[in-house]
């Protein structure tokens, strides 16, 4: 049973090794002891019962453990995988909301509310805020002064509103100051529900302004917990439950049960240890029905024995003939063994490809179900996104010219806001291709032509030139696949766009390889960036797009410090553009 405490883990997995053992039966001779007398027989054949009895009870214990170290091995493979997907989908959760309070952390209406306390900047932050706990799932959002005081919440036009309260007793406040950002799992003072703070600083130049709180709560993971398999635990550093499929654990300690088996594994970015606790009644069962399997045989074995000693007891004039009967017997007897063995050997096999490729079918099932359920949602917000736009269409041409200009622009209104719907649709599509596997070597080469293949056809149409080096196809980078292709894509896009209207559009690649790093630069000879563009290059929701939602650079930025490495905008020259993509290298 694995057991988990502070930061650390143990997982404890089960294997067994098949042990075959060979009994056999020596019975020649016994003619000879039956003409000796039937005394000195008879202390033989109980000697030999005596012996077949011990043997036939080893040989039920050896088929229950080794049955018993099988089935345990199967849980603990199952258990393993599904830990693993359980703590993947907490680790999501976790980094989405990070980096909601790492981008409010920057934004500018923040630090202003902050810097002017008189004004309306604050009832613009709580109405954003709002909007953005609908957005990200956020149980609440709310933004502190310096001395700890809410002026700003996402719940400010509900009666139990955190603004003027005051917080500057809590941990992850004043511990937000000292670090830059912290997180703390704690019951609401005025919700009293429990959930995970998560805070960040608010700075201008070298002063603190305040801190940013996000409050997560996980009702969701914890009743898809409970509808699945096991009990799972989720332990903080100190060993205390703050997440279960069973609610009424939380904040107590695990108490060991030994009739279950669990498997751990750390949270990434936490010091959580994640648990999966399941019964051994199963692999108890399951063993005990393969040991009572093999004990039926051993009776059929007996049986056929007693018999055949029966008859020769009773016909000892034809000893000869019973030898040589009983000779056949065993053979036939010890044939049948085999023939049970085998077929055993091969019902186990059979069981083990079932079980195997019923797996394969529970997750071919879920990943086909994940594709019906995404094209259905992309199918009926795309509807009723056409009707509402067809319909604006239709009635701003049908509007008289001399309507009044307010239904004019309200439907002008109602068509842009279906294009940021949609526009919005797009860039949350592409920010959850977020993969889930670990940071690892990865090819540049490969990475950037399949950028290269992904953004071809509209580099075709506006006839731009590709200048690209020869990249050692050993040349490798610390990353993930699809991230970083989700980055080299956001680069050749916005130099695309931006050489819309470029006489001999050119886009340039370098990739200029360090002992610890790979600086990969993309340059082309657009227009350039305009001064007042480029502070605000890496900041949410600042695009000089008259269609762009400003998140593009943010997104990538992100994913790149996710690799250890960084992305930012190239020197000025005054003509054209360039990003610096740094990474480390892979040894």
């Amino acid at each position: 049973m694995g057991k988990a405490g502070g930061t650390g883990h143990r997982i404890v997995w089960f294997s067994a090794q098949a042990r075959s053992a060979s009994v056999t039966f020596h019975t020649g001779g016994w003619g000879d002891a039956v003409q000796r007398g039937g005394r000195s027989e008879s202390r033989r054949m109980g000697a030999w019962l005596a012996l077949a009895a011990l043997l036939s009870l080893a040989l039920l214990a050896g088929v229950f453990a080794l049955a018993r170290r099988n089935a345990l091995a199967d849980m603990a493979q199952s258990r393993q995988g599904e830990l693993q997907t359980r703590v993947q989908a907490l680790e999501s959760v976790l980094s989405r909301q990070r980096a909601v309070a790492t981008v409010l952390a920057d934004d500018a209406l923040v630090r202003t509310a902050l810097e002017q306390p008189i004004g309306p900047y604050r009832d613009r932050v709580s109405a954003k805020l709002d909007r953005l706990r609908d957005e990200t799932d956020s149980a609440v959002i709310y933004l502190l002064d310096r001395a700890g005081i809410a002026i700003a919440a996402s719940n400010w036009d509900e009666a139990q509103s955190f603004v003027g309260q005051d917080y500057s007793f809590r941990d992850y406040f004043s511990q937000a100051l000292r670090q830059g950002q912290a997180t703390q799992f704690a019951l609401g003072t005025v919700s009293n529900r429990p959930g995970l703070y998560l805070s960040h600083d608010v700075v201008s130049g070298d002063r603190d302004l305040g801190v940013v709180v996000v409050k997560v709560e996980f009702d969701a993971l914890e009743a898809n917990w409970a509808a699945g398999p096991g009990l799972t635990l989720v332990l903080d550093a100190h060993g205390q439950i703050i997440l279960s499929g069973r609610p009424a654990l939380r904040f107590s300690r695990p108490v060991p049960d030994p009739g279950t088996v669990s498997s751990s594994a750390p949270v990434p970015g936490t010091d959580w240890t994640m648990t999966i606790a399941e019964p051994v009644a199963p692999a108890n069962f399951a063993a005990a029905l393969a040991a009572g399997t093999a004990g039926f045989g051993l009776m059929l074995l007996y049986a056929g024995a007693g018999l055949a000693l029966r008859a020769r007891l009773r016909v000892r004039a034809r000893a000869e003939a019973e030898r040589r009967y009983r000779a056949d017997l065993e053979r036939a007897v010890q044939d049948r063994t085999r023939a049970l063995m085998d077929e055993a050997r091969e019902r186990r096999a059979a069981e083990m490809r079932l079980d195997r490729l019923q797996a394969e079918m529970v997750q071919a099932n879920k990943l086909a179900a994940l594709g019906q359920i995404t094209a259905g949602v992309a199918h009926e917000v795309n509807q009723p996104l056409a009707a509402i736009r067809l319909m604006a269409e239709n009635g701003a041409a049908l509007l008289p010219r001399d309507a009044a200009p307010e239904v004019a622009g309200n439907l002008s209104s109602i068509l842009r806001m279906t294009d940021r719907i949609a526009r919005i649709t797009d860039q949350l599509r592409g920010f959850a291709r977020k993969a889930t596997g670990q940071v690892g070597p990865v090819s540049l080469k490969e990475a950037v032509n399949a950028a290269l293949l992904l953004t071809a056809s509209r580099r075709t149409a506006q006839r731009i030139a590709l200048d690209l080096p020869a990249i050692d196809p050993g040349l490798r980078v610390m990353a993930e696949t699809v991230r970083l292709e989700q980055i080299l894509v956001n680069l050749l896009q916005n130099a695309q766009e931006a050489l819309a209207d470029t006489p001999d559009p050119r886009i340039a690649l370098s990739v200029e390889p360090e002992p610890n790093s790979v600086r990969i630069t993309l340059s082309d000879n657009g227009p350039g960036i305009a001064p007042e563009a480029r502070a605000q290059l890496f900041t949410p929701f600042a695009t000089s797009k008259p269609k762009g939602l400003g998140l593009g650079l943010v997104i990538s930025q992100e994913i790149a410090r996710d690799f250890g490495g960084s992305l930012r905008a190239g020197p000025a020259t005054g003509q054209g553009a360039s990003f610096v993509l740094e990474l480390p290298r892979a040894a």
